[in-house]
């Protein structure tokens, strides 16, 4: 069983928790957030406005966080080398506070003991290698120590551009992600100095801004470098977002033809539990809590041309991607424990 550490319980290391909790091949055996004590740690544990009350037994006891039985070491170190994960008997770290974003920061979790470490976030440096599951994750070593799951929206885009770009070529596109508020934002009118719009209320307000998520997708299909680029409109909605990729393809076909080939990859063993599909009249809310990653949706895709497609999916950019990071933190385990000689297992 793989035992995972998580440092930082803010909205993303919640909801690893909570899916490392659903998943019988990994444990979380401690969690870092000098932030929270462990009362609010169990209440926070407990409650969730988007994704319910948690479906299982938490509480504090002995200074652990207990769920559904098991004790869970729980630190509030500043620093990540000051954390004794070895003490924890915890091995594959999840980074999800957001700071230690690059190969640098995020290496100094070995002090304390730690074998590996994915960043939940896009990685700020260039040697750091970045994984989307089904898309380039057969590429990890394990040799591999510090690692990245990119971001919600390269979950999404990469398996769609991917399965799109395989059958068809894609000679470039544009992408819009239409995404749900995220804690960055703010409440009301406030100060951002480095994106003036992002410092506008998130709840009255549909925001152009950044992302670096289509570009992110020339890192793990280097064959679509400099392709595609992007943009975000952040909307005042709670979770699940929406990816609309825009593209020009090399092989003439006919949208029923790519309604096939995104069904068949659905369906497929590299894409399970990562690629969705349907053709229901779906909106937002009818993907919350979904663990798969890019759903595409076959009945909001329109095209131009033989050649000019614009291509819809959904993601819900919480618990989807919480959901890769445990899936990955599981694949590198397989990996980093697999015989290297001839027998193959």
């Amino acid at each position: 069983m793989v035992k995972i550490g998580i440092n930082g319980f803010g909205r993303i290391g919640r909801l690893v928790m909570r899916a490392a909790c659903a998943n019988p091949n990994v444990q979380v055996v401690a969690i870092n957030d000098p932030f929270i004590d462990l009362d609010y740690m169990v209440y926070m544990m407990k409650y969730d406005t988007v994704h319910g009350h948690y479906d299982g037994t938490v509480e504090a006891k002995d200074g652990k966080l207990v769920v559904n039985g098991n004790p869970v070491n729980v630190y509030a170190c500043m620093k990540p080398e000051e954390i004794p994960w070895a003490e924890a008997g915890a091995e594959y770290i999840a980074e999800a506070t957001g700071v230690f974003t690059n190969e640098e920061g995020a290496s100094k979790h070995f002090v304390g003991g730690a074998k590996k470490v994915v960043i939940t976030a896009p990685a700020k440096d260039k040697t750091t290698p970045m994984f989307v599951m089904g898309v380039n994750s057969d590429k990890y070593t394990k040799d591999m120590k510090v690692v990245s799951n990119a971001s919600c929206t390269t979950n999404c885009l990469a398996p769609l551009a991917s399965v799109i770009n395989d059958k068809f070529g894609i000679i470039e596109g544009l992408m819009t992600t239409v995404h749900s508020t995220t804690a960055t934002q703010k409440t009301v009118d406030g100060p951002s100095k480095k994106d003036w719009r992002g410092g506008r209320g998130a709840a009255f307000n549909i925001i152009p801004s950044s992302t670096g998520a289509a570009k992110a997708v020339g890192v793990v299909i280097p064959e679509l470098k400099g392709k595609l680029t992007g943009m975000a409109f952040r909307v005042p909605t709670a979770d699940v977002s929406v990816v609309d990729l825009t593209c020009r393809l090399a092989t003439p076909t006919t949208y029923e033809e790519i309604k096939k080939v995104m069904k068949e990859a659905s369906e497929s063993e590299r894409f399970k539990g990562i690629i969705g599909y349907t053709e229901d009249a779906v909106v937002s809310s009818d993907f919350i809590h979904d663990p798969r990653t890019s759903i595409f949706d076959a009945t909001a895709g329109i095209m131009l041309s033989d050649t000019f497609v614009k291509l819809v999916a959904w993601y819900d950019n919480e618990w989807g991607y919480s959901n890769k990071v445990v899936n990955l933190i599981e694949h590198m385990y397989e990996v980093d424990n697999a015989c290297d000689c001839c027998c193959g297992k």
